[in-house]
C-alpha cells in the first residue's frame, strides 16, 4: 500500500489542532484518543508527540479516566465572566440585530462589531 501523504503537514497540523481547540465535542474525543493509546501500550511521551499535547496533559487526562470513568476526560464547567447586560436588554439587541441598523438611526447596511457597540453604548 503506498503511503499516504498531507502536503504542507505543518500548516495542516495547526489547523487541525485549532479545530480540535475549538469544539467541546472534538477536545473530548481527543482525550479519549490519548487515553485509549495509553491504554494500547503507548507511553504518554510518545502519545504527546503523536498528538502534539504535552506529556503532563495526557497523564493527567488518564489519572482522570481511572479515578472518574469517561466523565473524567470532559470538561469541567466554566460560567465564564458575569453578564454585564440583563435578560431585558439581551432580548433588545436580540430584537435590534434581526432588524436593519437604519432602523435605530445607524448608518450602514450590516451590523458589525462597531456598530453594535455603538447600538449598546
Amino acid at each position: 500500500m503506498k503511503k499516504a501523504k498531507i502536503s504542507d503537514a505543518e500548516t495542516v497540523i495547526l489547523i487541525l489542532q485549532d479545530e480540535i481547540r475549538r469544539s467541546y465535542e472534538a477536545r473530548y474525543d481527543h482525550r479519549l484518543h490519548a487515553v485509549l493509546m495509553v491504554a494500547q501500550g503507548q507511553s504518554c511521551n510518545k502519545v504527546s508527540q503523536l498528538l502534539g499535547d504535552s506529556p503532563r496533559a495526557v497523564a493527567y487526562w488518564v489519572s482522570r479516566f481511572e479515578t472518574e470513568g469517561l466523565s473524567g476526560l470532559a470538561d469541567a464547567y466554566r460560567p465564564g465572566r458575569p453578564a454585564k447586560l440583563d435578560e431585558h436588554q439581551l432580548k433588545i439587541i436580540e430584537a435590534a440585530l434581526r432588524s436593519h441598523p437604519s432602523q435605530y438611526g445607524l448608518e450602514g447596511n450590516l451590523w458589525d462589531g462597531k456598530m453594535l457597540s455603538h447600538f449598546i453604548a
